[in-house]
């Protein structure tokens, strides 16, 4: 099963701590995975003033700057990946590096008959 694992943290924080150690540390985590055929994909996100937010209401395409939702904690990064059951997908979430000052989301995806 495919789950998606969310890193949300207050960006800040990057400010405090150096991201050498946890860009190592996530990156030799997706050697282990890959080896155990976990691995699907991963990846740090760039700040969110980098964001573009697009919504299309009443026909009308509205693109704003920024991540769609105001909040302390914004989306960071991400881990694909593809294993047993919810308890493996905990387990592999529980080595993140960044979980010690984020919080990882765990999030099944739903399979879609027909998708390529």
């Amino acid at each position: 099963m495919k789950y998606l694992l969310l890193i949300y943290c207050e960006e800040k924080i990057w400010d405090t701590v150096d991201r050498l150690p946890f860009r190592d540390a996530s990156v030799a985590l997706c050697h282990e995975l890959a080896e155990e055929g976990k691995y699907i994909a991963a990846s740090p996100l760039k700040n969110v003033d980098t964001a573009v937010s697009l919504r299309i209401r009443d026909g009308k395409t509205l693109i704003t700057d920024g991540p769609f939702a105001e909040t302390r904690e914004q989306l960071g990064g991400y881990f694909l990946i593809d294993v047993a059951n919810l308890e493996e997908a905990k387990a592999v979430a529980a080595r993140i590096p960044s979980a010690v000052v984020a919080t990882v989301e765990i999030r099944p995806l739903e399979v879609l008959e027909g998708m390529p």
